[in-house]
């Protein structure tokens, strides 16, 4: 995944810029190579990878506010493998501030949720989301 990964990025530097592909928002360029290393290394176990990953990111250079708040829950993600419950909650609420519908109605966002209200101390703005969320019935 690391080797292909570095190949992608080589790819998208020696392109430059944003080249455009049909059929796919934000194209393909350095940035969605390092999203995509995110997720990759959050599903490889390398949470510190991911967390590297995200630190070389501007969301705000992220073409839409539902990628923005995609990318919070990815990095989300990386938190809570890295047992940073609070970091994690905060960095929902944030994806939650970008795009609360794309937030909301995430599978994978959902059950970070979950999770994260039946494994440890909870508080008032995560039983909040969870309600928004509609994980608490």
């Amino acid at each position: 995944m690391r080797e292909l990964t570095d190949e992608a990025a080589a790819i998208a530097k020696e392109l430059g810029g944003v080249t455009l592909l049909r059929d796919h928002g934000g194209g393909f360029s350095q940035l969605t190579v390092t999203l995509h290393r995110i997720s990759a290394e959050n599903h490889a176990g390398d949470p510190l990878a991911a967390l590297d990953a995200a630190r070389s990111i501007s969301l705000k250079a992220l073409p839409s506010v539902e990628r923005r708040s995609r990318a919070l829950g990815d990095i989300a993600v990386t938190y809570d493998r890295l047992g940073r419950r609070m970091d994690c909650v905060r960095t929902l609420l944030a994806a939650e501030q970008c795009a609360p519908e794309e937030t909301h109605a995430r599978p994978a966002t959902k059950s970070l949720i979950s999770s994260l209200l039946v494994s440890g101390p909870t508080s008032m703005e995560l039983r909040g989301l969870a309600a928004r969320s509609g994980v608490l019935a």
